[in-house]
């Protein structure tokens, strides 16, 4: 379910303080443990260290990932591959 229109999207308060802090062309990573933070147009050409659970995961923001949330791009999982003897013949050739 989807936030309400009234409301509006979430924003840390923390990242955009951050972020006014900062020169759009600066490499520092911003570090955050906000994952549900909203991606704004301010973000864009900062690279964020998301927090995936056990470390900080390096995303660095494009137009394209405007309105998506910042932990849709740091996994929180490992994929640990299916298959057994057969997959790994077929990952050798």
């Amino acid at each position: 379910m989807s936030r309400s229109l009234k409301k509006g999207p979430y924003v840390d308060p923390k990242i955009l303080k951050k972020i006014g802090k900062l020169k759009s062309g600066d490499k520092t990573v911003i570090k955050t443990w906000s994952r549900a933070c909203t991606i704004a147009p301010e973000m864009i050409g900062f690279t964020f260290g998301v927090h995936n659970g056990k470390e900080h995961i390096s995303v660095f923001i494009t137009e394209d990932m405007v309105g998506h949330k910042l932990g849709e791009f740091s996994p929180t999982r490992k994929f640990i591959r299916h298959g057994g003897k057969m997959q790994r013949e077929q990952e050798k050739k």
